[in-house]
């Protein structure tokens, strides 16, 4: 094989998702064999597209339009803009399918079936007609589905082919970055510091640089592996350990912005600034702040669906990073009380700062468990809802893991949750949230230090008009995704245990006649229908209710036997048709469920 030839086949983009394997045999009865593969290979491609939810209480989507199709004028002439990276939109320049999906293709495909989900069926934009400015192409256009004109689409293109220069007297120059900066890299970032795992000898300031992943690999004893110490060089040659892994894992091409041995002595800072990417998507930071909010459709559809009122007292129960708190208080025009809670100080931050970059004053934010969102003011008062808790089948779960403590049975006093926090506190600089990041794309978490929240011990069964459970999960939706393999039928099941004695807090929490709205972004059925099922078996007073608007396609039907004689039980097909299940092989979307329940008389 000649070197050009090699080369070909070594910087393309052709990932393969590895999964453990019973997992895979769990989702492969759950979708069938063809449908899992077209999802697994959905998963390794980001959004052909960016998804921004307008700040309607302050600014219009038309102004927004403008003020986007401006700045990608701009750049597009040779302007550079703080802070946004646009590559060329003028359509998809050197694509190159190869095996990728038809799925994606040149306009990027956004599916919307209100009406006879049994008939979901993958199709262009110009086949459907929904969004405004498809038909001429536009870069920046605004949603046409019914209720969600306050979201921007801002078009991307892909997959491209990346031509690398491969001088035959020279010896080539590369990088592998980590998973987790690759990921981010597909969806626009630049390479940050962290990120960078290996880099070719010799590498100077200003070199071209082809960028590749290290993505885990199956090993002999079972486990996974990438095999890569930080700071070790590449060769480029095929006696490299690593040159194998490299193969259809090249996301493009970058000019470093320091030496190699900068790279990896600085602790932050862009280190490749993408030149050439297999996807071109915008990058929005610190761009129309306080206007805009990037967001993935699904969970500005969830917000929607929840369909708060003014005047309404609304939990939020896993709310960081607050993108749906936001999306709630501005659907309630800033009237009436929207109550966010995290564990993390950091987070309940992070919802504070959001807040008061928006300017929304509806929005108070604790730091709180939402595994003890209820308290109990004493014995007497609240016995009802002390029975209604002992009868959960997920607080015996509960129980038996929390040998240690006695902490789910000790009575906590209800704190005062009307209050306003003064969101001006703790709202960052421009120059803060730039450094925090600096490092977003490498390894570890960020650390934001400093700044006070408000713990709360909880709130009074009842005490809500409408509940919010966007529930922490295995994420096997988000994308692009280029590993699951850490993932096993236990951590599966785990997740979902855990989302039961969430969601059991969540019945105590809203008042009868309100509103329930579960959502999750991930594909597992055994987190999201199994959920439906535990909910509607457990609860007689909760019943499942219409969602608007209707995207996503129907929820699925059966169940599952696991080998330890536990069965899993999805829905019926009445109840399937009421929820709403994002399939990011049929929609491009990422991965997501979302039902909604109707809460009855709880005496009944």
């Amino acid at each position: 094989m000649s070197p050009v030839s090699d080369l070909s086949e070594r910087y393309c983009y052709n990932p393969t998702l590895y999964w453990n394997p019973h997992v895979e045999e769990y989702f492969i009865k759950a979708y069938g064999a063809d449908h899992f593969a077209s999802i697994s290979k959905a998963l390794t491609h980001p959004c052909c597209y960016s998804c921004i939810r307008v700040n309607i209480l302050k600014t219009t989507s038309n102004a927004v339009i403008e003020k986007l199709s401006m700045m990608l004028h701009e750049t597009s002439n040779g302007n550079a803009m703080n802070g946004m990276n646009i590559c060329e939109m003028e359509g998809d320049r050197n694509s190159d399918m190869g095996p990728i999906q038809e799925n994606f293709t040149k306009e990027y495909t956004l599916h919307y079936n209100p009406k006879g989900h049994d008939k979901i069926a993958t199709k262009s934009l110009e086949d459907l007609d929904l969004l405004d400015g498809c038909l001429k192409h536009d870069p920046v256009f605004k949603c046409h589905i019914p209720g969600l004109d306050y979201v921007v689409f801002v078009r991307g293109t892909g997959p491209h082919k990346v031509e690398y220069a491969y001088a035959p007297d020279q010896p080539s120059k590369e990088v592998i970055v980590s998973r987790k900066c690759a990921e981010s890299v597909l969806r626009g970032a630049q390479v940050y510091v962290p990120g960078v795992l290996a880099c070719s000898a010799h590498v100077e300031k200003g070199d071209a640089v082809a960028v590749s992943v290290a993505v885990e690999q199956p090993e002999p004893d079972g486990k996974w592996g990438i095999g890569i110490t930080r700071g070790i060089v590449l060769h480029g040659l095929q006696t490299d350990p690593h040159f194998s892994q490299r193969k259809g894992l090249y996301i493009g091409q970058g000019t470093t912005m320091m030496p190699r041995a900068g790279i990896f002595r600085a602790l932050e800072g862009v280190a490749i600034r993408m030149t050439s990417r297999v996807f071109d998507l915008p990058s929005f930071n610190d761009v129309l702040e306080g206007e805009i909010f990037l967001q993935n459709l699904p969970s500005i559809i969830t917000a929607h669906v929840l369909d708060p009122q003014k005047g309404e007292r609304i939990l939020d129960m896993c709310a960081a990073p607050g993108g749906k708190t936001t999306a709630i208080a501005m659907l309630m025009k800033d009237d009436g009380e929207v109550v966010a809670v995290d564990r993390s100080h950091n987070k309940v931050q992070d919802i504070q700062n959001l807040a008061a970059e928006m300017g929304l004053k509806s929005i108070v934010a604790y730091k709180l468990d939402a595994l003890k969102a209820v308290s109990r003011r004493n014995e007497s008062n609240d016995i009802n809802a002390s029975k209604f808790v002992e009868d959960s089948p997920s607080l015996e779960l509960l129980k038996s893991e929390s040998n240690n403590t006695n902490n789910n049975n000790v009575l906590r006093k209800e704190i005062c949750v009307n209050g306003k926090a003064n969101l001006q506190k703790s709202i960052t600089t421009a120059n803060t949230k730039r450094s925090n990041q600096r490092t977003k794309n490498g390894p570890g978490k960020n650390q934001v230090g400093g700044g006070r929240v408000e713990k709360s011990k909880g709130f009074s069964p009842s005490s809500f008009d409408r509940v919010l459970l966007d529930a922490p999960c295995s994420a096997l939706g988000l994308r692009p995704r280029l590993f699951a393999g850490e993932e096993t039928l236990e951590s599966l099941r785990n997740h979902a245990r855990y989302q039961r004695r969430m969601f059991d807090q969540a019945v105590q929490l809203v008042q009868a006649g309100g509103v329930i709205v579960y959502s999750t972004c991930t594909i597992n059925p055994g987190e999201n229908e199994a959920l439906v099922r535990y909910a509607l078996d457990t609860y007689k007073f909760l019943s499942l209710a219409p969602q608007h608007p209707s995207v996503g396609g129907p929820g699925l039907i059966g169940s599952y036997n696991f080998s330890d004689g536990h069965v899993e039980e999805w829905l019926r097909p009445s109840e399937a048709e009421l929820v709403q299940r994002f399939d990011p092989s049929l929609v491009d979307t990422i991965g997501f469920f979302i039902a909604k329940f109707n809460v009855g008389s709880k005496d009944a």
